[in-house]
């Protein structure tokens, strides 16, 4: 039987856990999960940004919390989850956000910095999904996992020097791509975002030394991203209204991967 188009988008009842959700994509995504009636869970290093972040999303009437954690650590990763299913029984969806970037021509980029951006980026997606699915996904046979890649992660740059950022993004595509062949069994859904250009706390450096208009010019739809311009694409991939859909990853880039790709 059909079901009508608002139903499959509303999110109502469905408890979403976002790291790195305090501010940037990760607050936009939140956003718009909580516009679309989940509870979220937000969770960033800084207790306080985190507190401030929290209650705006309350104050437009989201029920929102949040948990300061370090989703460097494994520890960290294993205490979000077990404290996120005694406070609310469930996590439908998983939004891997938290990243870090390092900016370096490859042929000095120092191997801490490689090994702190990989292990972020790439190794604590893998354990939040796994505790996370241990837990809740995999015994209630659902879920929705969404993964922040980014268009470093399906294009080189000449005016970027992001090596390490680039490689843990790329490596999040397969990620994505071999989780959802492998957990599809489970009514779990893998999917990944890679944004383009957004100006974000990580990308105003860039956007301050390049220009945004200049920028902007590379860009088919002759602009960047804005405070909207995930919300549509991860409300899609964490509602029934993307069920059929995993193992994808969609560049929201406007039109930059589609010249270049």
């Amino acid at each position: 039987m059909s079901t009508p188009i608002g139903k499959l988008f509303d999110l109502s009842g469905k408890t979403a856990l976002v790291t790195g959700g305090s501010r940037g994509l990760g607050l936009q995504i939140a956003q718009a999960l909580g516009e679309s009636g989940a509870r979220v869970m937000l969770i960033s290093r800084k207790a306080a940004e985190l507190e401030a972040t929290t209650g705006t999303l309350r104050a437009q009437g989201m029920d929102a919390h949040c948990m300061a954690a370090d989703a460097s650590q494994p520890a960290e990763i294993t205490r979000v989850a077990e404290e996120t299913m005694r406070a609310f029984g469930q996590i439908d969806i998983l939004v891997n956000n938290a990243g870090a970037n390092w900016t370096a021509p490859a042929e000095d980029h120092p191997l801490e910095a490689w090994n702190k951006v990989m292990n972020l980026n790439v190794t604590s997606i893998f354990l939040m999904c796994q505790a996370v699915a241990r837990l809740s996904m995999i015994p209630r046979r659902s879920g929705s996992i969404i993964n922040i890649s980014s268009l470093a992660g399906l294009l080189g740059a000449t005016e970027s020097k992001f090596i390490a950022y680039g490689t843990s993004k790329g490596a999040i595509v397969n990620f994505t791509r071999t989780l959802a062949a492998e957990w599809g069994q489970y009514n779990i859904n893998v999917n990944a975002l890679a944004p383009g250009p957004f100006p974000t706390k990580m990308t105003q450096g860039m956007i301050d030394r390049l220009g945004e208009e200049h920028m902007a010019a590379k860009v088919p739809l002759r602009r960047i991203g804005d405070d909207n311009a995930l919300k549509g694409a991860a409300v899609l991939f964490a509602s029934e209204a993307g069920r059929h859909i995993t193992g994808q990853t969609l560049a929201v880039d406007g039109g930059i991967s589609a010249v270049h790709v």
